[in-house]
């Protein structure tokens, strides 16, 4: 760990995965891809602009690679084994802290071996972001796969101004304190100067841990805390609204959504779901609620279909093997009994889908529905609504979705009353075009003031000045 490594990077971004992703070609040659996705669009200006570093996992199990530069980025990989993947990585990011932090939406585990990989993997992750940071550097730590990182780091590195960001809910007191190492939790992300939640609720829930778990002496949205003062607060996170929307204005892409259209049989209304595949998205409500709507008469196959892209995800853990096999009946049921030979009552495609394909989705929907159970923003929401610069399409949304705070204007829900969205899906499908061109306008505006870059921009200008 020489000085000239240690001097190399004044700010450093520390995220689960490296903004690139490994391609070995068939010679067995290896090269880099950008990796599609939100936050490397975010924060690659930062970065690169001010000749810093990104310490990540490359997403393949084994040795890390050495250090390397991509997109004027110093890019440094950290090694996971395939026990670390399945300990650290699936075990307790995704059973144990993603349920916990998502409202215990299904059952979370807590495994001592899990713990004590999550541990040693944070060490791990810490110890390379404390060798590139250059002294007094800003080093931002990313998401609940990494929240013990910024204490660590600070013990090895006093010098350095830490910032963290959590990307997903942050659970109240009554459910946090099921976690039997909360304490560690809690403590890992006191090491940093400022935690960033895309909730004001987060923000205030981790207050409130601070100052009854901890004891801790806490004044509206700071922690006093070794010395220290650390600053909880909310930047909800945004997507890039320019280029998505410039994407889904090219000619190419407008009529892809009218071949959509065709494709689907030219019906009268066409409602559309974007997941991940995951038991917080919601997905099996909609099918419920489309169900009930065709049984009820309320509105009729083939003139209204649903359509629906779930992108596969976590294959290796249980619950989304059931959960797969269950959306796939349940769909499998409508189309049986309400299909017809012009074609199905839903499209269900369980496969990733190009930006284009998705952007021109967008396009072609009158409805989008978005019905998480809990989720920390929901991007596929701010996606449709940059998309229409028609200013066409209604947008259904949960009320437990971080975007629900911002994008006032949609028709929200509680994905847990099956009547409730019954009703609001009606009225979206109903709404005059004047109403919903209204609606759309006054959520574009909201979104074209907060993009991406606001929100990156905004958090490290408050980290910068926690630096001075």
């Amino acid at each position: 760990m020489g000085d000239k490594q240690r001097s190399e990077s004044p700010v450093v971004v520390v995220a689960n995965r490296l903004p690139v992703d490994q391609v070995v070609a068939a010679d067995g040659s290896v090269s880099w891809t950008r990796s599609p996705g939100g936050l490397v669009t975010a924060l690659e200006p930062f970065v690169a602009g001010r000749g810093g570093a990104w310490v990540g996992w490359s997403g393949k199990a084994g040795d890390a690679p050495e250090p390397f530069e991509s997109g004027g980025m110093h890019l440094v990989p950290v090694g996971l084994s395939e026990d670390d993947v399945d300990l650290y990585y699936e075990g307790f990011s995704n059973a144990s802290l993603w349920p916990l932090y998502h409202d215990v939406v299904e059952k979370p585990e807590y495994h001592r071996t899990w713990w004590n990989a999550y541990v040693q993997v944070n060490r791990r992750f810490a110890e390379k972001a404390a060798e590139v940071a250059a002294e007094g550097a800003i080093v931002w730590v990313h998401d609940y796969q990494l929240q013990l990182v910024p204490a660590m780091l600070r013990q090895l590195r006093p010098d350095l101004t830490i910032g963290f960001f959590l990307h997903i809910p942050f659970p109240p007191y009554e459910l946090f304190t099921q976690l039997p190492w909360r304490y560690a939790i809690v403590e890992g992300l006191l090491g940093a100067d400022l935690i960033g939640f895309q909730m004001p609720a987060g923000a205030s829930n981790f207050v409130q841990l601070a100052r009854r778990l901890h004891d801790l002496p806490a004044k509206g949205s700071t922690i006093s805390y070794d010395g220290r003062t650390i600053t909880a607060k909310a930047f909800p996170i945004s997507i890039d609204v320019a280029d998505f929307e410039s994407l889904a204005r090219r000619p190419e892409v407008v009529a892809r959504a009218q071949e959509i259209r065709q494709e689907l049989g030219n019906p009268e209304k066409v409602i559309l779901g974007v997941d991940r595949l995951d038991y917080t998205k919601g997905i099996a409500v909609r099918l419920e609620v489309f169900l009930e709507l065709l049984e009820d008469e309320l509105v009729e196959a083939p003139s209204t279909v649903f359509v629906q892209v779930a992108t596969p995800s976590r294959e290796r853990v249980e619950h989304y093997v059931t959960m797969r096999e269950t959306i796939e009946q349940q769909v499998g049921h409508i189309n049986g009994v309400f299909g017809s030979t012009s074609g199905p009552a839903v499209h269900y495609f369980n496969q990733s889908m190009p930006r284009e394909e998705l952007a021109a989705l967008y396009r072609a929907a009158d409805v989008m529905l978005v019905t998480p159970y809990r989720d920390g923003m929901n991007l596929v929401a701010k996606e449709y609504v940059a998309a229409r610069s028609d200013n066409g399409g209604t947008l259904v949304l949960s009320e437990f979705a971080g975007a629900a705070a911002e994008l006032k204007q949609a028709y929200l829900v509680n994905p847990h009353d099956k009547d409730g969205v019954k009703k609001q899906l009606l009225r979206a499908l109903r709404a005059e075009p004047a109403e919903s061109a209204k609606a759309m306008k006054a959520m574009r505006r909201h979104l074209a003031k907060h993009d991406l870059e606001h929100w990156a921009g905004s958090f490290f200008a408050a980290l910068q000045a926690e630096a001075q």
